[in-house]
């Protein structure tokens, strides 16, 4: 099994830059809409898994231990799929620093493949709320479901940044180890620790919150979820779609757009550039 050499993955990602700045319209809502997709079943599923676990302070670390786990299967879904996702579409920048992509095409990409997600990721949340999914472990997972929204809302603008820059520095570093392997199985296993550890770090995903954050602001209009959530009524009052904008996405977003585009596509571009 043959490895690609690192000062080759430079070259593999400036190449899938390329090919994805040159999609459609189309095509690229498609699957931006499939990545987000993939993207909220992964929040969902790992949420599912250890709510009980992340509720209680004593088995919290193992809770995001196992949500780690399962979240993995969100980017291995996404780039053995061949989808668009707008965090690891940052590394678009490899090729616009080479000149192989002009900065619009990767403007238009990243506009394109960010909505698309959205709107993907935000269809999930709306189908697990009303499929009564949120009702299992006796409305805690609900419950849970509002706290976790509650919280990222109310991170502050700075922290929702650098949590933002330490995770996608992580995504796109596994989607660049991804470009070293040949093979399915090497892959999966190139992409699936940096993903473990994200999680587990508690760092901020913005495509993933457009699914944990409408989730919760669904969920707190259900009374039961909400008052399990041992969260305060201004706190509930202030797990709005204003502040899902404002004070998450947002700062979230151009922390994930500097994680990956300056501590991996530029910092990798510099080191192993052709003179």
């Amino acid at each position: 099994m043959k490895q690609i050499k690192p000062a080759e993955i430079l070259d593999a990602a400036v190449q899938t830059g390329e090919a994805k700045s040159g999609g459609s319209f189309g095509k690229l809502m498609i699957l931006g809409l499939l990545a987000g997709a993939f993207i909220a079943f992964a929040a969902a599923g790992s949420n599912t898994a250890a709510f009980n676990l992340l509720m209680n302070p004593e088995t919290f670390g193992l809770g995001k231990v196992l949500s780690g786990t399962i979240f993995t299967a969100g980017l291995i879904m996404v780039v053995l799929t061949g989808t668009e996702l707008f965090t690891g579409n940052v590394l678009i920048l490899a090729a616009v620093a080479d000149k192989k992509v002009r900065l619009s095409r990767m403007l238009r990409n990243w506009i394109i493949v960010y909505i698309a997600n959205f709107l993907g990721a935000l269809f999930i949340a709306f189908v697990i709320y009303y499929s009564g999914q949120l009702s299992g472990g006796e409305s805690m997972l609900g419950a849970f479901t509002v706290k976790v929204a509650a919280g990222k809302v109310n991170l502050g603008f700075m922290k929702a940044l650098l949590l933002g820059i330490l995770c996608n520095w992580l995504v796109c570093i596994a989607v660049w180890i991804s470009f070293s392997a040949s093979t399915v199985t090497g892959k999966i296993a190139g992409m699936f620790f940096p993903i473990w550890l994200f999680v587990t770090s508690g760092f901020e995903h913005s495509i993933a919150n457009m699914y944990f954050i409408p989730a919760g602001i669904l969920a707190k209009g259900n009374e039961a979820f909400a008052s399990l959530s041992g969260l305060s009524d201004s706190a509930l009052d202030a797990l709005t779609w204003g502040a899902f904008f404002t004070d998450n996405l947002i700062p979230v977003t151009l922390g994930n757009m500097i994680g990956g585009g300056v501590f991996v596509a530029m910092a990798y571009w510099l080191a192993f550039r052709k003179a």
